[in-house]
């Protein structure tokens, strides 16, 4: 072999590896929420906006959820509110102030057999936003779950049909800092069920 020339085997077991490295097996549902639920308490310990007051940060041993269950993850379909699209919700917050919501659809959905609806809100202001932000309560809520409620967002789809997996339902900031200000969900998004997924108050 000419000096500064490369061998073709060699090409080819890179190749090969490389090959191998790309065709990883993607995680698997659960996987991909467990790693999630990973990096968040690893974000909460050792981020920079993180809602923990810096006190906090050398105790917490990370979030405590409800064990992963794909039954609390449905289909969903949102219809549009047009009667809504000029009129403000004003949302009672954490903090006894307002915060101006616009009510963009509702979700309806079958969950544990039942028929059930939630609305989808967007900030006043930002109609355009990628976000939809769906706050609720449940059965569990006040006993299992912070009495605030919890949230889920999701990424709005020109299709109007979504992924609600609430195994991603979350607490708001002000659960670990009073200092935020977190709006209360609706009256129109309380479910009659016990939602018995994501995150959940730590267990005594």
């Amino acid at each position: 072999m000419e000096p500064g020339t490369v061998d073709r085997s060699v090409i080819l077991v890179l190749a090969l590896v490389a090959a191998a490295c790309s065709s990883a097996p993607a995680l698997s549902w659960s996987e991909q929420l467990l790693a999630d639920r990973a990096e968040k308490d690893r974000a909460f310990r050792e981020g920079d906006t993180s809602p923990l007051k810096p006190g906090d940060k050398a105790t917490f041993k990370g979030l405590s959820y409800f064990a992963p269950d794909e039954s609390y993850r449905v289909p969903a379909t949102l219809t549009p509110t047009p009667e809504d699209a000029s009129r403000i919700v004003k949302m009672p917050t954490s903090t006894g102030e307002l915060r101006d919501m616009v009510r963009v659809g509702r979700l309806t959905f079958v969950l544990k057999g039942q028929s059930l609806k939630l609305s989808a809100f967007v900030e006043a202001g930002e109609r355009g936003a990628d976000r939809l932000f769906v706050p609720f309560s449940d059965l569990t809520t006040g006993t299992e779950t912070y009495a605030g409620g919890r949230y889920l967002d999701l990424t709005r789809s020109p299709s109007g049909f979504y992924d609600l997996d609430f195994n991603r339902a979350y607490h708001p900031y002000c659960f670990y800092n009073p200092t935020y200000d977190c709006p209360y969900p609706p009256a129109e998004n309380r479910l009659p069920v016990a939602v018995r997924a994501g995150e959940r108050l730590p267990k005594n």
